[in-house]
């Protein structure tokens, strides 16, 4: 994935600003309960595939906010080459927000992956490798209908 993140609310942010959008938004009000999702959506486009994954903070019970990159893949366009894909993006990006949170005083706020895969569908026979996955990297995860970090937020940018 890129380095940069878009904002409806802050415009395009690199992946420190981003941070420090989180980090305030979080410090802003510590009498809330905060939940933070990495999901990540695709969608086929011929031979390319668009993938778009998403950062979301909810502050539990009062909204929240949400961030996004956008990348372009030639040649991967098969459902489970996409779902597959899909899935490391949101499990590295996962990784990465909670070693940067580590460093920086919010260590307590897990990430938690939600996959766009669910019981229903085309995707049903992926379910327990997706998720397989992203229990052996050490998150929690959600699949549809409860994963609207992927299927509603990130599908929203694709």
């Amino acid at each position: 994935m890129g380095t940069n993140f878009l904002s409806t609310s802050r415009g395009k942010l690199t992946y420190e600003q981003m941070i420090e959008s989180i980090a305030g938004y979080i410090r802003e009000d510590t009498n809330y309960t905060y939940q933070l999702i990495v999901g990540t959506d695709s969608e086929a486009r011929g031979k390319d595939s668009d993938f778009v994954s998403a950062v979301i903070v909810h502050r539990l019970g009062k909204g929240g906010i949400y961030f996004w990159q956008k990348e372009n893949l030639k040649n991967v366009y098969a459902m489970h080459d996409r779902i597959a894909k899909e899935t490391l993006f949101s499990i590295e990006l996962a990784w990465k927000l909670r070693d940067t949170f580590r460093h920086n005083g919010l260590s307590g706020i897990e990430p938690e992956v939600h996959l766009d895969v669910g019981e229903n569908g085309l995707t049903r026979d992926m379910v327990k490798w997706v998720s397989g996955m992203v229990l052996g990297s050490g998150f929690k995860y959600k699949i549809k209908p409860d994963s609207y970090g992927a299927s509603k937020v990130a599908d929203r940018y694709t």
